[in-house]
């Protein structure tokens, strides 16, 4: 069951403040009450705008960092395959010149 986007709104508020209350407390670079507080903005946050979505067909124009670094691994992924592939053609072209029976440096 979809949350209601109103009770989702009010939750992500709450982390919010629950964020920048540890932030402004921070005790060191990796406080783990700040990793924890980041994570509940992040989940609230995707509860909200699912519950956005389903109910009005909306969503807001905001990405999760996480979202962005998983966008750029997959681009960098299908960049990384795109040139697999691109080698793979040329060394399929340069067998097509080759006569089936012939010396290598045979060419039609």
């Amino acid at each position: 069951m979809t949350p209601d986007p109103r009770a989702a709104l009010a939750r992500l508020v709450a982390a919010l403040e629950g964020h920048l209350d540890v932030a402004a407390n921070r005790r060191g670079e990796a406080d783990p009450a700040v990793a924890a507080a980041y994570q509940r903005v992040a989940e609230a946050f995707e509860v909200y705008d699912d519950s956005l979505y389903s109910a009005y067909d909306e969503v807001t124009p905001l990405v999760l960092y996480d979202d962005v670094e998983d966008d750029r691994d997959d681009d960098e992924d299908d960049d990384a395959e795109d040139e697999d592939d691109d080698a793979e053609d040329d060394d399929d072209d340069a067998d097509d010149d080759v006569v089936p029976g012939a010396p290598a440096d045979s060419r039609r």
